[in-house]
């Protein structure tokens, strides 16, 4: 009852004469509609002040503001977890609904630059391995680094120059039903099924690795085209046809420069001694 407070409410006589009040049965007691003093809710400090400033603005509409400059514009690219990234490559190896409501409006980057690194990485050293086989006792063998960077630049250019073109594009035809960065998203979390790819592909029977090179294309094709068939669709008929047979023969091209790059012994990114 400390914490509470009560109003008196006395019946008075007609007369005004309290002296006759019976407090047994003409006091009443209720609940008091008046809060402790140290309660109330106390004005909010002005915070409007000037950026840069030593006060907390953190609920300032200016917190909220991110400039391209610092590194909190690119964290939000970046602001998954563990399980999350997790989640979102098993439904690329296994899609069982659209990646993009997976996506659920929060795109990331942070597992297609790793993706696309691993790659990079794995089709250096199959491709190495590759072509070691393939001239194996003919002289001493070299590391040939011209690989690691034809990989980096046919990765990294193919998974962050495609999307941005194919995003542009349905914005030109009037279609924003996806974003840039889940573009980004789509065709990076596609690179996935590069890696098992590249992990076998580097056999010296030069039919099987272009076998297995072509598994992958039907894979990754058809997580593409499930995936961005409703986002072109926003599109008219004549202009989705037209971008799907683009989308694939672009994907197609990845493909063979994979194929001929990295697993043909007569590769021409590998020096010739």
């Amino acid at each position: 009852m400390a914490n509470r407070g009560y109003d008196i409410v006395v019946d008075v006589d007609a007369e005004g004469d309290l002296g006759h009040t019976d407090l047994q049965e003409d006091l009443e007691f209720h609940s008091s509609n008046f809060t402790d003093p140290n309660s109330r809710s106390k004005i909010p400090p002005d915070t409007s002040l000037p950026f840069p400033a030593t006060a907390d603005t953190s609920s300032t509409p200016l917190a909220s503001k991110r400039y391209l400059w610092t590194l909190s514009f690119y964290a939000q690219f970046f602001d998954v977890d563990t399980a999350e990234v997790l989640h979102r490559c098993s439904t690329t190896v296994y899609p069982r609904s659209n990646f993009l409501d997976v996506l659920d409006g929060n795109p990331d980057l942070y597992g297609p630059f790793w993706i696309a690194t691993t790659v990079i990485l794995i089709l250096f050293l199959t491709g190495t391995i590759s072509q070691y086989l393939a001239r194996e006792g003919k002289g001493h063998f070299e590391y040939d680094f011209r690989l690691l960077s034809g990989a980096s630049g046919l990765i990294y250019g193919y998974t962050g120059v495609i999307p941005v073109a194919l995003w542009a594009v349905l914005r030109w035809f009037g279609s924003e039903s996806a974003s840039v960065l889940e573009c980004w998203a789509l065709y990076g979390y596609a690179n996935l099924i590069w890696i098992p790819v590249a992990l076998i592909s580097w056999s010296p029977m030069k039919v099987l690795n272009w076998v297995f090179v072509g598994v992958g294309f039907v894979a990754s094709a058809l997580f593409l085209l499930r995936n961005l068939y409703p986002v072109l669709s926003a599109t008219d008929a004549k202009t989705s046809k037209v971008l799907l047979i683009v989308v694939v023969a672009l994907h197609a091209g990845l493909a063979i420069a994979i194929a001929i790059l990295f697993f043909a012994h007569d590769s021409p990114a590998v020096r010739n001694t």
